[in-house]
């Protein structure tokens, strides 16, 4: 369950450096920019960790919804700060504020949505799941 302490409101960044693999390639070397699907794993991992703080042990958070608006280009060695602020809490539901800002300006901004899980009953279910797909996990 999450801990009381989290509350809406609440606020927490991550500061990373662009680097080679969170740029596009097919652009050319020149135009090495930060990657959307990385600038959105970056998002929901800075919100993942800082939902570590606030659950169970045994418990962990997966992402139920990415939305936002990659507004800017970041090259290739430029820091980015992704801040993240607590919009709802509704049950094991959490559901982030977004704003990225590189050394110059704003980058993106949106929301992150991510559900607090049992890793062990999670584990179960897709085990399930897996054995009716035929899957043989190794």
């Amino acid at each position: 369950m999450i801990n009381d302490s989290l509350r809406v409101g609440a606020t927490h960044s991550r500061t990373i450096e662009v680097d080679r693999e969170r740029t596009i390639s097919f652009l050319g070397e020149d135009l090495r920019i930060y990657a959307t699907p990385k600038l959105i794993d970056d998002i929901e991992q800075t919100c993942l960790d800082y939902l570590l703080d606030f659950v169970d042990k045994g418990e962990n958070s997966v992402g139920t919804a990415v939305d936002i608006a990659h507004t800017g280009a970041t090259l290739l060695g430029v820091r980015v700060r992704i801040e993240v602020k607590v919009a709802s809490i509704d049950g094991r539901a959490v559901k982030f504020d977004i704003a990225v800002f590189d050394d110059i300006e704003q980058v993106c901004t949106g929301s992150h949505s991510r559900f607090v899980v049992n890793v062990e009953k999670l584990k179960a279910r897709v085990g399930e799941k897996a054995s009716r797909a035929g899957i043989v996990s190794a």
